[in-house]
This record gives C-alpha cells, structure tokens and sequence, in this order.
C-alpha cells in the first residue's frame, strides 16, 4: 500500500492544553472517536469539501476531503515532482510564491530543504510522532495563505509552461487544471485555518 494522508485543520489552543507528548494523541483520539460521526460509512461523503465533525470535540476541528486523491500521498507527490521540472520556466515571482508554498505543506525542495512542519509543538519522539507528514501552526498558516492569495491569480499563467515541461523521462506529464485543482485545495485548506485562527495538521495512519 501507498502512503496515505488526511489533512485537518485544528484548534491550536486546544491541542495545547496538554504537554506536547500527547497533542498528536489527543487529535488523533477525537478523529477517530465513534461520537465524531466521521465513521459512519453510511453517511455521504462530499469529496473536495470539508466533514466537520459531531461530539464533544467537533468544535475544536475538521477533516478535508480532497476531491481526487482517495486519500492517497502519491498525487501530492506528483504535484511537487513536476514542479521541480517546470519551476525554472515559470514567472519569476509565481516561483517565488509557489517555492513557498510548495515547501511549507508538501515539497522537500530542490536541496532538501523542506520546512513542512512545525515540529517545536509536537513531539519528535517517533513513539508519538509517527505518521505526522505535515504540521503548521496558526502563525505559519496564514503566512502561507497569504502566499496562497499572491499565488493565485497567476497560477493560470503556468498552464503553457506546464503542459510542455512537466513531461518526465518516460514522456508521461501532469495535467495542468489537476496540479491548479490540488493547489487550489491546499489553499482553500489554509484560508479556512486562517480565518479560525487554526493550524493544519496532515497525517499518515
């Protein structure tokens, strides 16, 4: 099986109400608690949507549903791996924007530079930490979405770059209106986080 991911947004204050051994634990315990209504495979799912969640912690976060991934890592894998191969023939400032942008959720960058998490807030015990893929607190959230918004309006100017460059060496490349819609999603994540005053959570089980 493929690496997974599911994103939420989450209270940070919340979370910090206990030592940071156990914040992961605590999300994680809400997610999958019967009472969140987030198990009822019964219940429609709206892909590309928020599931906001019932009980006694459903105020304190929510779960986004990409809408083409299945909850599978590998699309935001690609995404990141074709812009590695169009990003020296785009517009100097949507690099720029989307450098950031890319490294701050799902990219490990060009050197390895990635800075997906806000680790300082979890622990790095892996005993407690596994399965934590990206980690953004409320102050590196709106950071990133305000890049998001100077990101936006110009991403559409990609589609040209995009559709000849992203080809890798077997001759199979991106679709461009996937990589926008995936990037799109990712900021519409980050908005709503800012807007609460939230942080981003991203984890693998």
């Amino acid at each position: 099986m493929g690496l997974d991911i599911t994103v939420m947004i989450t209270d940070w204050s919340w979370l910090g109400e206990v030592p940071e051994r156990e914040r992961l634990l605590r999300l994680r315990d809400a997610w999958y608690a019967d009472e969140s209504g987030l198990w009822d495979y019964d219940a429609p799912v709206v892909k590309g949507d928020w599931e906001w969640p019932t009980g006694p912690n459903g105020a304190h976060f929510a779960v986004y549903e990409f809408l083409h991934t299945l909850g599978s890592y590998k699309p935001h894998f690609w995404a990141t791996h074709y812009w590695e191969r169009v990003r020296d023939h785009a517009d100097p400032l949507l690099r720029t924007g989307l450098d950031t942008f890319l490294l701050g959720l799902i990219w490990g960058g060009m050197d390895g530079e990635s800075g997906e998490t806000d680790r300082d807030f979890f622990s790095e015990d892996p005993e407690v930490s596994y399965g934590l893929l990206v980690a953004r607190s409320p102050d590196s959230v709106r950071e990133l979405a305000a890049t998001w918004e100077g990101v936006r309006p110009r991403l559409g100017g990609l589609r040209e770059a995009f559709t000849v460059y992203s080809a890798v060496p077997d001759g199979r490349g991106g679709v461009f209106d996937e990589f926008a819609l995936l990037l799109t999603e990712w900021g519409r994540i980050l908005t709503e986080a800012a807007r609460r005053g939230w942080g981003v959570v991203g984890l693998s089980e």
